[in-house]
């Protein structure tokens, strides 16, 4: 266990320094790329019920996604992480406003401030896709998280809901793909990494 959490902070390190060589416009177009991939995607296109991360600034840009999921009138759902547990909750986003009055965290995340009651996905239907932040991934599906569980802890309590265990697709900068993600058991594969592709 100690070599595999070492070997993923040494990959924690290395991606975070490729990532942050991109410049912003980089990161934005790569985003656009990824967002459109992703709006022709089945499993998107069939979803009524999406969770989306707000993006922090080594991950791909969400933005876009949130905007064409309201607009194709998607049920989203966004993380409230819990800070000092692994606990997260997807909470229902009401529109594009209210996104951008959301409180910021201190990491600079917005999120659902804690006496904000909204809809929880998994009290009220659960979610038919769930988009994947994370550091790193490779081709088959091994995701490198931060270290603190939230999304593993959440996805293993989709399995148990009975709707059963949503399409997960995660969005990476290719910059944050990798040969080979560590694992252990704990970690849940993802179904889908979307990238763009070199021509």
């Amino acid at each position: 266990m100690a070599a595999l959490r070492a070997a993923k902070q040494a990959l924690r390190r290395e991606i975070k320094r490729r990532v942050a060589a991109v410049s912003d416009e980089e990161k934005q177009r790569q985003s656009l790329v990824l967002s459109r991939q992703l709006f022709r995607h089945p499993k998107y296109l069939s979803c009524k019920r999406i969770a989306v991360f707000l993006s922090m600034d080594d991950e791909v840009r969400t933005e876009e996604i949130i905007k064409d999921a309201f607009k194709l009138g998607k049920i989203c759902f966004i993380p409230r992480y819990e800070s000092g547990s692994s606990h997260m909750d997807m909470l229902k986003l009401n529109s594009l406003q209210d996104m951008e009055t959301l409180p910021l965290t201190s990491w600079n995340i917005r999120q659902p401030a804690e006496d904000d009651h909204r809809d929880e996905a998994l009290a009220t239907g659960g979610l038919d896709l769930i988009l994947m932040p994370g550091l790193g991934f490779d081709q088959l599906g091994r995701r490198l998280g931060r270290g603190k569980g939230f999304y593993d802890t959440y996805l293993e309590r989709c399995i148990r809901h009975s709707k059963g265990k949503p399409y997960t697709i995660a969005l990476a900068f290719k910059e944050q793909l990798c040969e080979e993600i560590p694992v252990d058991d704990n970690d849940v594969l993802i179904d889908e990494v979307l990238y763009e592709e070199d021509e």
